[in-house]
């Protein structure tokens, strides 16, 4: 039994191309370290909601979903950086790739210290109770609260960059770590809180966006005097010809996740204005349950980012059809369990949040058809953003998010169908991608792109 054990780990970790070999160690690590953020959120959900109540956890929840958008407004700055960065080392351009970190932290901070005086001008201008449909008197502790998490979110928006760094390394097990960190912080400072201070949920708001700034500040410190000192940011190597460099495949990045956010975090507002924040807690609920299968299935595809643009770099597409095959065998198992989660979801949340929240099956059914359609699309999708061909998804997702707006009102409201009206329109806009998207990963490892398909 031992001996079958260790030959098998000698051959999952240890034989085969060094490429693959290290995308499995980096999903064994992911899974560990998934694994135990996904289990310390789920124990989260029903300690907030019985610290704030589930009115209130809505409310928390809507303002981070829109306050979180922040951390999308690099102008793509980090994902440029994340395929350049690849390039770089797969070319063994250490100085370019030092280069290109330094001038991404200059100009992330230049953006993010713009971005938070701006907010403070507007800050005074803007009621928070009446975009989170909630009583006025709130407003006060809601304007103290967003401005809090909001100055955390800028500086993640720097720390951040470290995590970028190592999934473009291909260590994303060492980021996710700083993940785990921050979930446990976060679990930490809910029973204290629970101890000291019932039911603020200023404090709450503080205390959660805090630790998710702390733990990346400690891992740039680490890494920057340790395993990267030779990539450590400094203005000496800050180029302006690097920066355009990285803003002209940033700027397509950039405007995908504004797109992306819109229609994925936008869905929060959307159900907060028609019906309150009730239904963005039952929303939420759904949203996490199922994230636990697609968390897995995004554990298992990122490690391959970065490799596919190392592949792609050195022209190994027999290594990157051979990826393919395994990805599209596992979505068939994603599926039966994904349908098995369904049939068993009232159960589960019966077990998981007790009589809190009730969740309507049709919000499931929709839930677990969005989870099954993302992750068909991601194993193209990863490919084809690895190599920064990436003008056909920013053409397609400009007519998607027109079409899902007036689609998502229209079924959650005149149609009777609330939170799962929305989730249906964004499966609606997102149904053309799952053939596009293998259409042009084809035709980019056949080499017979053209036109937008190759851009």
């Amino acid at each position: 039994m031992i001996k079958h054990l260790t030959t098998l780990i000698r051959r999952t970790f240890f034989e085969g191309a060094p490429r693959s070999i290290q995308a499995k160690r980096n999903i064994f690590g992911l899974f560990v370290l998934r694994g135990i953020s996904t289990a310390i959120n789920f124990v989260l959900v029903p300690m907030t909601l019985a610290y704030l109540s589930s009115n209130r956890f809505g409310i928390w929840m809507t303002l981070n979903s829109i306050l979180a958008w922040v951390m999308w407004l690099d102008v793509g700055l980090g994902n440029g950086l994340r395929n350049r960065f690849a390039v770089a080392l797969a070319n063994n351009d250490r100085e370019l790739a030092r280069s290109l970190v330094s001038t991404t932290y200059a100009f992330v901070g230049l953006i993010s210290a713009a971005l938070f005086l701006l907010f403070l001008i507007a800050q005074p201008l803007v009621s928070w109770s009446a975009i989170l449909n909630v009583p006025p008197a709130m407003n006060e502790e809601l304007s103290r609260l967003a401005l809090v998490v909001f100055m955390f979110f800028c500086i993640r928006l720097v720390a951040g960059l470290i995590g970028t760094i190592l999934i473009a390394d291909q260590k994303p097990a060492l980021s996710s770590l700083f993940d785990a960190l921050i979930s446990v912080l976060s679990l930490c400072a809910v029973v204290m809180l629970t101890w000291i201070l019932p039911g603020s949920l200023f404090w709450l708001g503080a205390c959660m966006s805090g630790a998710m700034v702390l733990v990346p500040i400690a891992g740039n410190v680490w890494l920057f005097r340790g395993r990267y000192r030779e990539f450590s940011p400094s203005l000496r190597y800050v180029r302006a010809t690097h920066a355009r460099g990285l803003i002209h495949i940033g700027v397509q990045f950039f405007l995908l996740q504004i797109i992306g956010l819109v229609l994925f975090a936008g869905s929060n507002l959307i159900i907060a204005q028609l019906y309150g924040p009730d239904d963005v807690t039952q929303y939420n609920i759904a949203y996490r349950y199922f994230g636990v299968p697609a968390g897995i299935f995004t554990v298992v595809l990122t490690p391959f980012w970065s490799a596919y643009t190392d592949a792609y770099t050195r022209g190994d597409t027999s290594w990157i059809l051979m990826t393919f095959r395994r990805l599209k065998r596992m979505i068939l198992w994603f599926t039966i369990a994904v349908i098995v989660m369904l049939a068993v979801a009232n159960e589960a949340y019966a077990l998981w949040i007790g009589k809190a929240v009730q969740v309507p099956f049709s919000l499931s059914a929709a839930m677990a058809a969005y989870v099954v359609i993302v992750a068909w699309s991601s194993i193209f999708l990863y490919f084809i953003n690895g190599t920064g061909k990436i003008r056909l998804q920013l053409l397609i997702a400009i007519p998607a998010l027109l079409a899902m707006i007036p689609i998502a009102v229209f079924l959650a409201g005149p149609a009777g169908l609330r939170s799962t009206g929305v989730v249906l329109a964004i499966c609606i806009v997102l149904l053309p991608g799952t053939v596009l998207w293998p259409m042009q990963t084809r035709r980019l490892l056949n080499k017979r792109a053209t036109g937008v398909w190759s851009q």
